[in-house]
């Protein structure tokens, strides 16, 4: 059964510092190194900008809820959003040669997470699953 910490902000951008705090913290809590803890970090922070901008088209009192489930050899992020669905086939990166700002959120998250898992299945919004193992741990 794993450790649950459980998450529930505004989806506004002013509140994402809270949940970077709150990441950041509990990665080295549980072990990660200062590196790790800080690449979760953005790749976490990134998904819920994402689902500011994607989901709920900019700020909004909606909420994004983030649950962690911490095992013996990963931690597990569900972020949920009660916005617009996503077309899944649509999430990518724009090319990585190509100069200009943002379009990287998606390449940054793939790159930190070592599995990446879209949920469109809910009759209302998404949930994007993140795992990262703890490396030398099983």
């Amino acid at each position: 059964m794993p450790e649950t910490l459980e998450f529930m902000i505004p989806a506004e951008p002013k509140y994402l510092k809270i949940n970077r705090l709150s990441i950041k913290l509990l990665c080295e809590l549980i072990g990660f190194s200062t590196v790790e803890s800080n690449n979760i970090t953005l790749a976490i922070d990134e998904a819920c900008s994402n689902v500011i901008r994607h989901a709920y088209n900019g700020p909004s009192k909606e909420p994004i809820h983030i649950k962690c489930n911490i095992y013996g050899n990963k931690i597990e992020f569900l972020i949920r959003d009660f916005g617009r669905k996503a077309n899944v086939d649509q999430i990518k990166s724009r090319e990585l040669d190509e100069i200009r700002p943002g379009g990287l959120g998606v390449h940054l998250i793939k790159t930190v997470m070592d599995e990446v898992m879209y949920d469109t299945n809910f009759e209302k919004g998404n949930q994007l699953k993140l795992i990262k193992h703890f490396k030398g741990r099983k």
